[in-house]
């Protein structure tokens, strides 16, 4: 018998509350083309069946390790503590309500492999809610598109500053050496706590590799719970702002130019509109002064005038 091949990637999935899609994720981990991988399953002090999915899976599967969080500590601690247990040559990160695509570890890891390069970036698209109570795969975004697509080999951000618009740890497959070498972490009690590190890995690594395939499919939750889907919160919508701000101070002080006005076109064109709608029939004046001050921010960076929606809000 032919002993099983050592992992070659190290797979974190955190997850908090999510024993309806958990199993999905898992499936999507089992169901790769490339089996050399083990995931650690990070339970961030779940009160539903999340820790027990996890540890089904471990008893099942090898390759699945399962460590528990005794209280919720958040999506940073929990990915954090996957990084500090990482003995492979590569880390990857999928979240628990999102799924893989078959050939993602396959296609990310084989790129890396292949130039050399510290972190390898595939497209994504989001899983939406449909008629009949499922979620369906949309289609790749424009912004995703521009990150992506041509596939490119030992990039940089000089070569390519759209690749700044891909601000999501899920989407990457990167050198453990990358993590040990600069001493990355995930900034905990942040939300989109993906935008800086995400910047950080660009500016920091000796080059990177893009493929315009999907290799994750985000989930955007039927009910609304996901963090990312409350931005009508007055400190959701802080932590979204300091995180879109602190992305773009990365790569001003990295010195690429280019890769931040990137960053500050995209803002303006995606990120804004809907949070100035928010803001315009919001019952909180503080909402539409944080949002007032950060377009303004932007705006003074931006070569062309902002336009509306979002110019609405520069009066705030």
């Amino acid at each position: 018998m032919t002993p099983p091949r050592a992992p070659v990637v190290t797979v974190i999935v955190p997850g908090y509350d999510v024993a309806e899609f958990a199993p999905e994720a898992l499936d999507s981990l089992r169901a790769q083309s490339l089996e050399d991988w083990t995931a650690v399953l990070v339970d961030d002090g779940s009160t539903d069946g999340t820790g027990t999915i996890f540890d089904d899976a471990a008893a099942e599967d090898p390759r699945f390790r399962v460590v528990h969080h005794r209280s919720q500590n958040g999506l940073s601690a929990a990915r954090n503590t996957g990084i500090d247990l990482v003995q492979t040559p590569f880390v990857a990160f999928l979240d628990a309500d999102d799924r893989y695509t078959p050939r993602a570890l396959e296609l990310l890891v084989g790129a890396v492999t292949e130039s050399g390069s510290d972190v390898a970036v595939g497209a994504y698209v989001r899983l939406r809610p449909d008629a009949v109570g499922g979620y369906t795969a949309g289609e790749v975004q424009p912004w995703v598109t521009a990150a992506t697509d041509p596939a490119r080999r030992g990039a940089t951000l000089e070569d390519h500053p759209d690749v700044s618009g891909n601000i999501v740890a899920w989407s990457k497959v990167s050198r453990l050496s990358l993590w040990k070498r600069t001493g990355l972490r995930f900034p905990v009690g942040k939300a989109y706590e993906d935008q800086i590190v995400a910047q950080e890995m660009y500016t920091q690594a000796r080059a990177f590799d893009v493929i315009p395939d999907v290799v994750v499919e985000w989930r955007e939750r039927a009910d609304g719970s996901s963090i990312t889907q409350r931005k009508d919160g007055l400190p959701v919508l802080r932590d979204y702002l300091e995180a879109l701000a602190g992305g773009i101070a990365v790569l001003d002080a990295a010195g690429h130019a280019r890769a931040a006005a990137s960053r500050v076109r995209l803002i303006l064109a995606m990120d804004l509109p809907p949070l100035v709608e928010l803001g315009r029939a919001h019952p909180d004046p503080a909402y539409r002064a944080a949002l007032g001050d950060f377009v303004r921010s932007l705006a003074a960076r931006s070569p062309s005038p902002v336009t509306p929606p979002v110019a609405d809000a520069l009066a705030w």
